[in-house]
């Protein structure tokens, strides 16, 4: 009698237990563990850490040697924060809104601006195309620093000085974004462009319904980078007058308040913090939930 070439449920079972294990042993998997474990407890360390200072009492900010976990938690560097911040003759809620203003405009149109010019250099061929990339690399090179005072000249030429436009200007213009968005997506396959074209589609509708929802990793990793030089940025060099500057000038003068405000220094510490960790923490499940459907190629 010929063998039944279908498998049955039970074999198929069958073999399904006794496939082939992987050669890694259970030495092997506890080693990896272990190797995890290490690094990180080495990365949340200086998060648990400035969290425990704001939580300590001054006597034992000032205790020496120092604890790691305070022995009397207490709220009260917080509370004394927002009651020093609420003297303030400008109010807090202003500082918040310059913040989340700037903050919100110019990463929305950092993303845009910058995934518009990385899809055309990405998927065109145009002279002058490969050198103005590496323009683009080559200015990541120059820190914040080296191109402040270009900046505030361009700025005085075009009247923006003490304004939002000069904060937000600069931050959709970076090249960081540029960079990471045109290197991701060059491995979005140029079929369904191609086949998007077939059907009728216009270029920005491509873009914008096509391309930047399966770049979603790439946007959202520029985001958290955006995010988190403008929320901890005071920008005092173009902004004077006092209603326009941001939340971290603010905290700033709390950290510079001598011995007495030790603990609201710390406080502030974990304020400033917060924000882009708490962003990171929600869009960090986005982004391993994309990476299956944006790693297609050609």
């Amino acid at each position: 009698m010929k063998k039944n070439k279908y498998l049955n449920d039970e074999q198929v079972i069958h073999r399904y237990k006794h496939r082939r294990k992987p050669n890694r042993s259970i030495g092997g998997d506890v080693g990896v563990y272990i190797f995890l474990a290490i690094f990180s407890v080495i990365m949340v360390f200086p998060l648990v850490f400035n969290i425990s200072l704001a939580l300590k009492p001054l006597d034992e900010l000032l205790k020496q040697p120092p604890t790691f976990f305070p022995r009397n938690p207490t709220m009260r560097n917080f509370t004394d924060l927002f009651i020093t911040l609420s003297q303030s003759w400008v109010p807090f809620s202003r500082y918040i809104y310059n913040t989340l203003f700037v903050t919100v405009v110019a990463t929305v149109g950092h993303v845009i601006i910058a995934s518009m010019a990385a899809y055309v250099l990405a998927k065109y061929r145009f002279p002058g195309g490969n050198i103005f990339f590496r323009v683009a690399v080559v200015a990541l090179m120059f820190s914040g620093y080296v191109t402040g005072i270009p900046n505030y000249m361009i700025m005085c030429r075009l009247h923006m000085v003490d304004t939002y436009w000069a904060l937000i200007l600069p931050a959709i213009g970076g090249s960081l974004g540029l960079f990471l968005m045109k290197q991701f997506m060059e491995g979005f396959p140029t079929s369904l462009i191609e086949a998007a074209k077939i059907d009728g589609a216009r270029e920005f509708t491509i873009f914008w319904k096509l391309v930047m929802p399966n770049v979603k990793p790439a946007w959202l990793t520029i985001s958290i980078f955006s995010i988190t030089a403008l929320w901890n940025n005071p920008q005092t060099t173009f902004i004077y007058t006092e209603s326009k500057k941001m939340m971290a000038y603010a905290l700033s003068q709390i950290q510079a308040g001598g011995i007495a405000r030790t603990g609201q220094a710390q406080a502030v510490i974990v304020f400033t913090m917060a924000v882009p960790i708490i962003f990171f923490i929600f869009s960090q499940n986005q982004i391993l939930d994309t990476m299956s459907s944006s790693g297609l190629k050609d």
